[in-house]
């Protein structure tokens, strides 16, 4: 239908221009009076409308239908009707006698082109004017002027149920302001969010940068918030390139484009050649992170995918999404817990991998205060019988993922993870290979996080709890933090601890306000204060440690001293409290400066350090 009207619309526009024009050039109607002359005008009319419409149908075929009143559509718009002009023009020329004068075949030829891009001229003036009309549609401030914006703003006027009105534009390009997008002004920066929200009765605001990180997408949401606006986003670059969103899928924003929108470039061929084709065994593949490494070392093509983990149902639920099936009747699905160094060996023994990325920890850090000789068991001794039955069968590569926590580490979990980083470090003085740690924090989408707290907190209606209204915590997709574990594993050194770097620390407060703002009614935030072992700030590098930038900008590499698991054995034997003060004393014993524990008060689980 849309073709055919644009056909009609070229033809009454020629025929149109060829009548005006023989008008002017005789000063009225004598030029359709001249024998022959109307089945001349006729024969000019029909070769230029004729190649204008071959030309249209040809472009659509080879090149599909433009957006219509885009500058693709314009200008072909132009492009056709001039190569139908020029035809009639040449078949003028040499046309004996000519069938119109030439000044009315080149008039012509100009008056079409003019009619067809004023009729798609108007007819996106009335789509925007017959919009601003329903009056049922949320007022909207855009945030961006760029082609997003545009683009968006094209989708939001034609189309009659999207819901939104937009009333104003936001830009931080002071070169922007003043400028006109479809009509509507530019008003000013994120400054004048509140200003504008007053000035035009908007309701929402939608933040049209696919390309913006998570901290322009979280402070532009803040200001919104604080000026009564509700907030939108498009989907980002990534998800318009796959085509899973198109410029008219504005949503709220989630977690994620709060705290982890941000893109990382990684090169897959590193990764690819690090697991394709070899033996790969997992711990704790049933886990967040265990399960996104499995899923992601799968896609790259790996001989044999060996998934260890004490959980079956999550090995259950692992197969499932790998093969499609969960029939749980492969030697590879394996359930051992790294407790048992004897089963541990055994498997290591089956099925000789090649690489091992072991992501198998108790990780609450609360329930570790409450029982530190468990966290020992499982993230100190479970790593060393890991490593140790890695190297009995001489792997290439091990990867010991870690945590932000081990970095000046005052709680089990920190203290607990920090003597594994040492452990691996001592292992590639012992064994041949290369045994190295990845260290990072808080991962969006794994389970226990603060953010599925909130989000059940706020389902039932609040309060949100919270430490401290200062606490900041760092986040990263697990996407993406696995994408950086792998080309970490590829770029690290043998004995190193690879920080990844996490960007901004984010106030857990912020979070909480962001995701609260969601909710159909008011959610109270209540402080607990900070529990044992609990820092306000996390670090990603511990005192003495130095940070050098890899070749990736998002990776660094760190030395860590060696631990001799030997001495660890003594930790399993000591109870409640005092393993944390222990533990604690063995990674101040390693640092540079001197340092001893303080007594440990009675009762107590944080740790307190003196250095001196």
């Amino acid at each position: 239908m849309r073709r055919v009207a644009g056909i009609f619309v070229m033809g009454v526009a020629w025929a149109l221009s060829f009548f005006v024009f023989m008008i002017l050039r005789f000063e009225g109607w004598s030029g359709f009076e001249a024998p022959g002359a109307t089945n001349n005008l006729l024969l000019a009319f029909v070769i230029a409308f004729g190649v204008s419409t071959g030309f249209t149908i040809a472009l659509e075929r080879r090149l599909g239908r433009p957006l219509a009143g885009s500058f693709e559509d314009a200008w072909r718009l132009v492009t056709c009707n001039f190569a139908g002009g020029m035809a009639m023009v040449v078949v003028n020329l040499g046309a004996q006698p000519r069938l119109v004068p030439i000044s009315v075949s080149l008039s012509a030829t100009l008056g079409a082109i003019a009619i067809v891009l004023a009729s798609r001229a108007f007819l996106r003036w009335h789509r925007w004017t017959y919009r601003q009309r329903n009056a049922e549609a949320m007022k909207a401030i855009i945030f961006g002027a760029g082609d997003g914006s545009c683009r968006m703003i094209d989708a939001i006027l034609s189309d009659r149920s999207s819901g939104y009105l937009p009333v104003a534009i936001l830009d931080d390009d002071r070169s922007k302001l003043n400028m006109s997008v479809r009509g509507i002004r530019v008003a000013g920066g994120r400054n004048g969010i509140r200003k504008t929200a007053e000035e035009t009765q908007a309701t929402v605001m939608i933040i049209a940068i696919p390309s913006a990180d998570s901290k322009t997408v979280r402070q532009l949401s803040k200001l919104a918030l604080e000026g009564g606006l509700e907030v939108r986003v498009l989907p980002t670059v990534t998800d318009f390139l796959d085509g899973k969103a198109s410029f008219r899928d504005v949503r709220f924003p989630s977690v994620e484009d709060l705290l982890g929108r941000d893109a990382v470039e990684i090169d897959l061929a590193l990764s690819e050649q690090l697991v394709k084709g070899r033996r790969v065994l997992i711990t704790g593949a049933g886990g967040s992170i265990g399960s996104e490494i499995a899923r992601q070392v799968f896609a790259l093509g790996p001989a044999e995918l060996t998934l260890l983990d004490r959980d079956e149902s999550s090995l259950h639920a692992l197969q499932l999404q790998l093969e499609g099936r969960a029939l749980l009747d492969s030697r590879n699905l394996v359930v051992a817990d790294i407790r048992d160094r004897d089963r541990i060996g055994k498997v290591f023994a089956e099925h000789r991998p090649e690489i091992v990325f072991h992501a198998a920890a108790l990780k609450h850090l609360p329930l570790l205060e409450l029982h530190p000789t468990e966290g020992v068991k499982s993230n100190v001794m479970g790593t060393k019988n890991v490593l140790d039955a890695a190297g009995a069968v001489g792997v290439d590569c091990f990867v010991n993922i870690s945590t932000d926590k081990a970095a000046n580490p005052t709680s089990v979990l920190g203290a607990s993870k920090r003597l594994a980083e040492g452990l691996t470090a001592s292992a590639s003085h012992t064994y041949a290979g290369k045994f190295m740690s990845v260290r990072f924090g808080n991962v969006l989408g794994s389970r226990g996080t603060v953010i599925d707290s909130f989000r059940a907190q706020i389902v039932a209606g609040g309060p949100i709890t919270i430490t401290d209204p200062a606490v900041t915590r760092f986040f990263m997709t697990v996407s993406e933090a696995v994408r950086l574990v792998l080309h970490a594993a590829v770029i690290g050194l043998d004995s190193e601890v690879m920080v990844l770097d996490m960007g901004e620390p984010v106030r857990i407060v912020d979070v909480a306000n962001l995701m609260a703002a969601d909710y159909s009614e008011p959610i109270e935030i209540v402080y607990t204060g900070l529990r044992l072992g609990e820092k306000l700030h996390e670090d990603l590098f511990g005192d003495g440690e130095v940070g050098v930038r890899s070749e990736h900008p998002k990776i660094f590499h760190v030395q860590v001293p060696a631990v001799d698991g030997s001495a660890l054995d003594e930790l399993v034997s000591i109870d409640g409290d005092l393993v944390a003060y222990t533990m604690l004393a063995m990674i101040r014993r390693l640092m540079v400066v001197e340092a001893v524990a303080l007594e440990a008060p009675q009762g107590s689980g944080r740790l307190t350090l003196e250095t001196s």
